[in-house]
């Protein structure tokens, strides 16, 4: 007899966020986003906190210990013991290096462009795309369930919305039309980004079923480097729902739907002929 899959734990949840959760466990997280908008939220909020925080201090995790830090370290601690604590993963030596060299950041003794040219390595094409589809997948999965508020901003007031989206993200937006695969425009809303504001826009069928439109620039080097590779829709099955995405011009695009896999690829590109 099978016994039924636990719910996942706050802990669970916070490691899925981390990319450190056990992947047999992967399944009850993905699972309860999609059916609980309330676990959907707080992954979402978490999600906001964590890059928040990376934007903040992230050229600290790979850069090397200065060595007045280390200095200190060895003044203070028996050897044995300073080659555990730095080689730990996860232990407590990432957060005492990141205390450490925020305070050293305020003395001006940490070399700003050394560690931003090796952020800039690290992040290259395929992270800053990654997020970008998750990030989608996750509003997705936030907004989709809600009944009485799912946008902000109707298709009763589609000129509005438009405009006010097109003014948020700088760049001129349209609505794409998906009539011809049975899906009318419910509205839209206005999202934070990992480089600026992002827009979402919510379809839905005659049987409620709904599909989400979201657009956001990506960092400028990243999205060079990725428009120079992308050549053709991309399909993501990562989070709670899967999705087809491209880059255009510097802007991500990503059509995220519990939909087969034939239908979603229709829509994508519906959109990409109406988009470009």
């Amino acid at each position: 007899m099978n016994r039924p899959v636990p719910p996942p734990t706050d802990d669970e949840l916070h490691a899925w966020v981390d990319g450190q959760l056990a992947p047999d466990r992967h399944g009850a997280v993905e699972d309860a986003i999609a059916r609980d908008p309330a676990v959907a939220a707080r992954i979402a909020s978490w999600h906001t906190q964590r890059d928040t925080l990376r934007r903040l201090h992230g050229e600290l995790l790979d850069a090397p210990v200065p060595e007045a830090l280390m200095g200190a370290l060895n003044r203070n601690q028996p050897r044995h013991a300073q080659r555990g604590a730095w080689m730990r993963p996860g232990g407590m030596a990432a957060g005492v290096l990141l205390a450490f060299a925020a305070g050293w950041l305020g003395n001006a003794q940490w070399s700003a462009q050394r560690g931003g040219a090796q952020l800039q390595q690290q992040l290259g094409r395929a992270p800053a795309l990654k997020e970008f589809v998750h990030d989608a997948s996750i509003a997705h999965a936030v907004y989709t369930p809600e009944k009485r508020h799912p946008v902000e901003v109707t298709a009763a007031e589609q000129q509005h919305l438009v405009q006010w989206l097109s003014k948020r993200l700088d760049r001129p937006l349209k609505v794409p039309d998906f009539s011809a695969q049975g899906y009318t425009l419910v509205g839209g809303r206005l999202l934070p980004g990992e480089t600026g504001a992002r827009a979402q826009f919510m379809f839905e069928d005659a049987a409620g079923e709904r599909v989400t439109l979201y657009i956001g620039t990506l960092d400028a080097n990243a999205a060079g480097a990725i428009a120079a590779r992308e050549t053709a829709f991309r399909f993501a099955s990562e989070g709670p729902v899967p999705s087809f995405y491209w880059v255009d011009q510097g802007f991500g695009y990503a059509i995220a739907g519990k939909l087969p896999h034939d239908l979603l690829l229709k829509l994508a590109t519906l959109a990409y002929r109406d988009l470009s």
